[in-house]
């Protein structure tokens, strides 16, 4: 029965889940709805989101190596697939915020305590799972563009990227491998976090429901991806360090997205 509730949940069910279609301006009040959140309580980059750049960083270090060199790029852009995950706590000063409920830094780590802990956890590993498979996918390609043997140096691993045919063809068909990936993430996830903090779903629920937000607002939802993507490039130039901004503002936003297309339940008449 455990197993059950994490998939299935408890209280909700499909048809209690209904979907609005909203538009980009909606995603541009979400941003500002966000930045608000993130400027009325700054602190919590402090405690959540500088984990972020600096982990990036220590994996920047790791695989300077030559034999990880290829898995650079691989590492820095998979941190999308895992973002909806990493800034979960953030959607929880959101939804304290907007409760009217005490948002001081140490309720981010409240997640903990909620009974939708392992439903979450089940969509965290997918996400995991989904990262794996990019990198190990990243790592095949270029096997087979360049042979098992790693690169002799990191100029020689530049050169060889940019300036040969088989170079270009990494580049170009990664980005779209990587796109595929970072689709699937979209679909499964877009509002996937913030519906188990809100309601008493499960990891399936929460899943379909984010599928159903995205076949409704299709080209909304493309937009809110490309804004997600382009925001975590620019947060990652330097050294990471813009992340400690760029993450905790969309962590704020996406729960106001998750707001505006997921229509909160009818109270029962009294």
């Amino acid at each position: 029965m455990a197993s059950f509730h994490v998939i299935a949940g408890a209280s909700e069910t499909l048809e209690h889940t209904k979907i609005r279609k909203i538009g980009v301006s909606d995603l541009f009040d979400a941003l500002k709805r966000g930045v608000d959140d993130f400027m009325v309580k700054p602190s919590h980059i402090v405690f959540l989101c500088l984990i972020y750049p600096l982990v990036g960083v220590v994996l920047a270090a790791w695989t300077s190596g030559n034999n990880a060199l290829p898995l650079l790029f691989p590492l820095v852009s998979g941190f999308a697939l895992i973002g909806p995950f990493a800034a979960i706590g953030l959607y929880e000063i959101s939804r304290r915020r907007e409760a009217g409920l005490d948002t001081s830094w140490r309720h981010a780590l409240e997640v903990r305590n909620s009974p939708a802990l392992p439903a979450i956890a089940a969509v965290g590993i997918m996400l995991f799972a989904i990262f794996i498979a990019w990198l190990l996918t990243a790592q095949l390609f270029y096997q087979f563009l360049f042979g098992p043997a790693p690169p002799e140096s990191i100029s020689g691993f530049i050169n060889e990227i940019f300036a040969t045919g088989r170079g270009w063809t990494l580049i170009i068909l990664g980005h779209v491998i990587g796109f595929v990936f970072a689709v699937v993430v979209l679909c499964t996830t877009v509002v996937a976090f913030p519906l188990l903090l809100d309601r008493d779903v499960g990891a399936y629920e929460a899943i379909h429901t984010s599928v159903r937000a995205v076949l409704a607002n299709p080209i909304t939802m493309a937009v809110w991806g490309l804004i997600v993507a382009v925001a975590l490039i620019i947060g990652s130039l330097p050294v990471f360090a813009g992340l400690a901004v760029v993450l905790p503002i969309l962590g704020h936003a996406t729960w106001h997205v998750y707001r505006k297309v997921v229509e909160s339940p009818a109270r029962p008449a009294s």
